[in-house]
């Protein structure tokens, strides 16, 4: 087996910290709990200013705040990752898309700001230990949907379940080297 170089563990430790936000969102909006939830460790805590605790918890009530939307759509943007052997720090850049009900009209509720997070590598694997969510701005806006009208055979997204992404997810097997290096 060829040895592995510093540079090349640490791209490896990288791609498993940023596959923890990756699950995070991706939980978030496929209503998947156990995804969600397992973008942290044991034990971890949160503060988003309006809930203030541990990871475990703010799962719990994300995902009863999220179903409550018809539809969530969250991107991950830049990201800038420092690695000190079995901890490390990051700011990850968020954009956020929530289809909300207002009376009887929809409005798309966004809402960007970055991700300040605490990971740690625990048993070889990495996982958010701190996660501080700031808000950048926020815009809500009349929902206006009428190219999805125009295309009513375009293949749409879907939540608990029902996503095609969560279909073939189910096939793949995780690979040992993407959850960084021991």
């Amino acid at each position: 087996m060829p040895e592995v170089t510093p540079a090349l563990a640490l791209l490896a430790d990288r791609a498993a910290i940023l596959d923890c936000s990756s699950r995070y969102m991706r939980g978030q909006d496929r209503l998947d709990a156990d995804l969600q939830r397992g973008a942290f460790h044991p034990g971890a805590k949160v503060d988003y200013g309006f809930f203030v605790g541990l990871a475990d918890d703010f799962v719990t009530f994300a995902q009863d705040l999220l179903a409550r939307y018809p539809m969530t759509w969250h991107m991950l943007g830049q990201s800038l990752i420092e690695i000190a052997g079995d901890r490390a720090t990051g700011e990850i850049y968020f954009h956020a898309w929530h289809r909300r009900l207002s009376g009887e009209r929809q409005e798309d509720l966004q809402i960007a700001g970055r991700y300040l997070d605490d990971y740690e590598r625990r048993d070889g694997m990495w996982g958010i230990s701190h996660r501080r969510e700031i808000v950048d701005w926020t815009r809500t806006d009349p929902a206006a949907d009428d190219w999805l009208h125009r295309t009513p055979l375009a293949l749409l997204g879907g939540r608990s379940g029902a996503d095609a992404s969560q279909q073939i997810a189910h096939s793949l097997q995780p690979r040992e080297e993407h959850h960084g290096t021991a």
